[in-house]
């Protein structure tokens, strides 16, 4: 067995304690004070010197004796605004929940912090180990971009490491140049004249805008794009009104525009910037488009990919590292860091339910269960890449 991973697993009790600690005090977006407390704790228990660049920002570093190129290791903190209905006996009460492992993912890196400690004699440079609060909302890696994460030492390449639900345990996926969806979260404000729902023609209904609104956008993705490139429009908020027979003053709808394209995605917002207000003023309201948020696709470094996925091999077997071409309409906002510096990212099976019938349920489900079993695997793949590529990249 690989001696990063035999460390590794001897560690895996303190790597599910983090776990389950951080899952306890789930923290939604870019302020995490209990996550960030406790990351901060744990690095100095290691002997590190942790640094908080930007709220809920953590970064630190450990340097071997010999010079060299600085590898970058980044994991997300932050939980969705849900509440969990798993039973587990360390689940979330606090209508806040892990829901897309970034628990497994901050316990993984903490158990790394560990192991390159123990083998810090065979760095050759610097490992830069990243702790990042609001992946969710797509603020968090450009904030730490902003404050000069990839500085003091400046980064030569970059990692990161997602769960991945219903993928078999221990299975590790990477995907070739562009096969993450970049993603605009934006907000659409409809304006009416509110009035009596039995006298609609004394107002304007923003209700009725809203629905021409909504179905009209689709025919971007049907009519304005081809069928050979990837896209979607998804409203998933639609609120307004407070009473059946009053038409109300507003509307308010809330959704994403997804492709694996950056300029289609641009396209497709300028579009619908279009229909937006065209179609309030032909109903005689007003309508606003609003970004609310962005991420990039993400670009996977394919040198890099086949080079650290080639070390991985030697933890998990070649027959578990599936590399693949295709992209999935899924967003990461570590798609900012693969536009600054060569980037990889990788997904790390968490378990399927033929392991579990616990196991499988989809991310972001309020019922999703990991496989605690795969977090040395995890913890390993971080440690012994970075050291991995260092040695062999001077």
């Amino acid at each position: 067995m690989n001696k990063f991973l035999e460390q590794a697993k001897l560690i895996k009790g303190d790597i599910i304690n983090y776990r389950r600690t951080i899952h306890s005090n789930a923290e939604v977006g870019s302020e995490l004070p209990k996550t960030k407390a406790y990351v901060i704790a744990k690095l100095k228990e290691f002997g590190y010197s942790p640094k908080e660049i930007c709220e809920s920002g953590i970064v630190t570093e450990i340097t071997g004796k010999k010079s060299g190129k600085t590898f970058l290791l980044r994991a997300d903190m932050d939980a969705l605004p849900m509440m969990e209905k798993t039973e587990c006996d360390f689940k979330s009460t606090n209508s806040c929940m892990h829901s897309c492992g970034h628990d497994m993912h901050t316990a993984m890196l903490l158990g790394a912090a560990k192991i390159l400690k123990e083998n810090e004699d065979e760095i050759e440079g610097t490992v830069k180990l990243v702790f990042q609060p609001d992946e969710e909302g797509f603020t968090g890696a450009k904030k730490m971009l902003s404050a000069g994460v990839l500085e003091n030492p400046k980064v030569d390449a970059a990692m990161a490491m997602h769960v991945h639900s219903g993928t078999p345990s221990n299975t590790i996926l990477c995907g070739l140049g562009t096969s993450i969806a970049g993603c605009n979260r934006f907000r659409i404000i409809v304006k009416g004249a509110g009035c009596h729902g039995a006298m609609p023609e004394t107002g304007v209904d923003p209700i009725n805008i809203a629905a021409h609104i909504y179905i009209s956008l689709q025919e971007i993705i049907s009519r304005e794009i081809s069928a050979t490139q990837p896209a979607v429009i998804t409203i998933g908020k639609f609120v307004g009104g407070d009473a059946a027979n009053i038409i109300p003053e507003e509307v308010i709808m809330e959704g994403t525009i997804r492709s694996l394209d950056k300029t289609i995605g641009e396209f497709i917002f300028k579009r619908m910037n279009d229909i937006v207000t065209s179609t309030a003023k032909m109903f005689r309201g007003e309508a606003q488009l609003l970004e609310l948020s962005s991420v990039p696709p993400l670009t996977n470094d394919n040198k890099l990919a086949h080079e650290i996925t080639d070390y991985m091999k030697d933890l998990v077997g070649d027959e578990s590292v599936v590399l693949f071409e295709s992209g999935g309409m899924g967003s990461e906002d570590f798609a900012s860091y693969s536009y600054k510096v060569p980037s990889v990212y990788v997904m790390l099976g968490a378990g399927a339910k033929n392991e579990n019938i616990l196991f499988g349920e989809p991310m972001h489900s309020d019922k999703v269960m990991f496989n605690e079993d795969v977090l040395p695997t995890g913890a390993a793949m971080h440690a012994y890449s970075a050291i991995m590529w260092l040695k062999n990249n001077k």
